[in-house]
């Protein structure tokens, strides 16, 4: 060491008073002290690289072309991992822009990381890790949580179709299933499952469990009829088969752990097809495992999203909008308030454009279509997109969540200025450049316009809700005309043979809210001219449902509710105008035959207990709540309650808000104690019902 420094040691040993004592042991000099100071003055490689990338995500949001820093897969799964969280084994997408055509302010949670650790940071990475691995093995293989444990190991193999039938099922898939939902990307998953036809004893394991899935949803979406006729097996027994062989496959490729999106696809596929025999609240209970899942991968984020691949970002947004909406859809079965369909995500919207237009190593999204093989998902996208933002809606499921909605914060009006902007964005965007002779595009254009009257009728319910002062004629006017052009494109739908192949989504749905606001203004109403109309409207829609795979079945519950409110609705009609001949609608004849009566006994019969007491949950609370989710993905009943066309339900708002006809509420009642026999219209708050024991006893009655 040099003389020049020895002075300056001195000032660091220890005085002449404690020379006695233990010197104290110096590992540096000044100078080395200095340097040491002066490097930790300076910014870590860390955080020199995630200013960088913070920097890159902020031209990538304003799409803004430009060279990323890091190009190769390591750095890109390397990045993923830290901002997922996910320690899994499994592949991670490669670090490329990935952007779409909206740009949106993105929000990336922090990690924890010592700001004063000088190591080298893919040292740190190494060793996050390795860490994460030891917590994931430390617990062993706890995936039969759902599935129940197996005892010995199902050979697979024995539960495929033959190859041709294999191949048959694929292109079902591709007519029926793909089109409404494409969380598939058809290009680069047909060479794969062409490959594992070949030989079905050597698959890998995720691919096994996106086949099976794709067996379920395809004998879903045929009729019981196709279905005996080119299998040769009846459908249950098929559904019966493919439900346990995807159950298998599932269990095979760790699906409670994973972080591959094929494994995610073919566990959300599944819970569609289980859907129409399941009951509301367990599908629920496993579509928020699925969720979890999602949002342990990062798809819902898009800061996250960032680091994939063009195309594994779109199939990701695609796969988590898909979730959404059936997660919205069922939670309106199970009367949940709190709905994952909110503003405290930023997943974008799907873009319009074909599968062939999106490649493995494309660095830019393609450019975007107006009609393109994805225009249902969009669309359907479009809307939810609008709903999670808007006040209405958080008003009747999180209104906490109200300041950070893009509606909320620009101070606009869902029910006013800016429900009318949507309308002519979907119409002028999308729908006006339809083919009506195309089966999609057909499907797309009424259930759009289903959607937009039933968000009319809503928000009219919501504005005047809480008011005090009465409703005025044109007011009145108004609200039926929604429910009117609900049950016209309801009827369109479900009369047009275009399609045949869409009807295993819609055959469960019924436009409740419409036929509510339609009965309530008949029976208060029942000579104005409105009143004439609705009768043939009406009739046209249940003819419709009738005459389709919809038919509800004449030992329904739901029908014999309906039958009442209707038969009421008419009597009410007759009296007003004792000495007016009036004709009787079909929808009354059609609902007498099927409750057996006759055209002088217009009274529904007594009920006996305990069978046919209780009022129908889910004919009143799906119908009548309004968490807006447009085309809900796949959504089926398990019993006769849920009929109808494309557009759907609402979720967690109030239903009393449809019942506006005055009355005492019956509230807090048991459905065990409600006698559909006394049971009136006006006195049903159906917001306060508790409808656990007719959930139980419903499902058992149809099973």
């Amino acid at each position: 060491m040099s003389s020049a420094s020895a002075p300056n040691l001195s000032q660091y040993t220890p005085s002449s008073t404690s020379q006695s004592s233990k010197p104290q042991r110096v590992l540096a000099c000044v100078l080395c002290q200095q340097r040491k100071r002066r490097r930790r003055r300076r910014f870590p490689e860390r955080a020199l690289l995630d200013r960088l990338a913070k920097y890159e995500d902020l031209l990538r949001h304003n799409n803004i072309p430009f060279e990323p820093l890091h190009k190769d897969s390591a750095g890109g799964k390397e990045s993923h991992q830290r901002e997922s969280g996910d320690g899994s084994d499994d592949e991670q997408p490669v670090s490329t822009p990935s952007t779409t055509v909206k740009s949106e302010r993105s929000h990336e949670a922090k990690y924890f990381r010592d700001p004063e650790n000088d190591s080298d940071s893919s040292n740190d990475d190494i060793r996050e890790t390795v860490i994460k691995r030891a917590w994931d093995q430390s617990a062993g293989n706890e995936d039969h949580l759902l599935f129940g444990l197996r005892s010995t190991n199902v050979d697979l193999s024995t539960l495929h179709p033959y190859p041709v039938h294999i191949f048959r099922l694929w292109q079902i898939y591709l007519d029926n299933v793909d089109p409404l939902l494409k969380i598939t990307h058809t290009p680069s998953l047909q060479g794969r499952i062409i490959e594992a036809a070949s030989n079905v004893t050597n698959i890998d394991p995720t691919l096994e469990a996106l086949v099976f899935s794709i067996y379920c949803t395809s004998v879903l979406s045929l009729s019981v009829e196709d279905c005996q006729t080119i299998f040769g097996v009846s459908q249950d027994d098929l559904l019966m088969r493919y439900h346990f062989g995807c159950q298998q496959a599932l269990l095979n490729c760790g699906f409670l752990r994973t972080n591959d999106r094929d494994c995610l696809t073919a566990l959300c596929l599944y819970l569609m097809s289980v859907e129409p025999s399941t009951v509301a609240q367990s599908l629920s209970s496993l579509l928020g495992v699925a969720i979890r899942i999602a949002q342990r991968m990062g798809i819902h984020s898009e800061s996250i999203l960032a680091q994939c691949t063009v195309l594994e970002a779109e199939m990701r947004r695609r796969l988590w909008w898909s979730l959404m909406l059936f997660d919205a859809r069922i939670g309106e079965r199970t009367q949940m308030k709190v709905v994952t369909l909110d503003p405290t995500w930023d997943c974008k919207i799907p873009l319009n454009v074909n599968d062939s237009d999106l490649r493995p190593e494309m660095k830019v999204p393609p450019t975007v279509q107006t009609r393109s093989e994805a225009l249902f998902a969009v669309v359907r996208g479009e809307l939810g997109d609008f709903v999670r933002h808007t006040g209405s809606h958080l008003d009747f499921t999180n209104p906490a969540l109200k300041p950070i909605a893009k509606h909320v914060q620009n101070g606009l009006i869902p029910g006013g200025s800016e429900l009318v902007r949507l309308e002519e964005m979907i119409e002028g965007q999308y729908l006006d450049s339809l083919d009506e002779n195309n089966p999609l595009h057909f499907m797309t254009m009424w259930s759009a316009r289903a959607y937009m009257a039933k968000c009319r009728l809503m928000e009219h319910h919501a504005r005047f809700s809480n008011s005090s002062a009465g409703k005025t004629e044109a007011q009145r006017d108004a609200a039926t005309s929604y429910a009117f052009r609900m049950l016209e494109c309801d009827t369109k739908i479900l009369t047009s043979p275009l399609i045949k192949g869409f009807r295993w989504l819609i055959r469960f749905y019924f436009p409740f809210p419409a036929y509510v606001q339609i009965v309530q203004d008949v029976r208060r109403r029942p000579n104005s001219e409105l009143a004439r109309q609705a009768w043939e409207i009406l009739s046209d829609n249940y003819e419709a449902v009738n005459t389709s795979v919809n038919k509800i079945r004449d030992d329904s519950p739901f029908l014999r509710m309906l039958a009442k409110i209707f038969l009421q609705a008419w009597e009410a009609c007759q009296a007003a105008a004792p000495q007016q001949e009036m004709a009787t609608p079909r929808i009354v004849l059609a609902l007498r035959q099927a409750l057996g009566q006759t055209a002088g006994h217009p009274s529904i019969p007594a009920m006996q207990q305990p069978n046919t007491t209780m009022m129908d949950l889910q004919g009143f609370d799906n119908f009548l709540s309004p968490t807006p989710m447009p085309m809900s993905m796949g959504s089926t009943e398990q019993t006769a309650l849920d009929h109808s066309g494309a557009q759907q339900d609402f979720a967690g708002m109030g239903t009393d808000m449809y019942l506006d006809m005055p009355g005492e509420a019956l509230t807090h009642t048991s459905m065990d104690q409600v006698n559909l026999d006394q049971l009136d219209m006006d006195q049903l708050n159906m917001d306060q019902v508790d409808w656990t024991a007719f959930n139980a006893q419903l499902y058992q009655e149809n099973h």
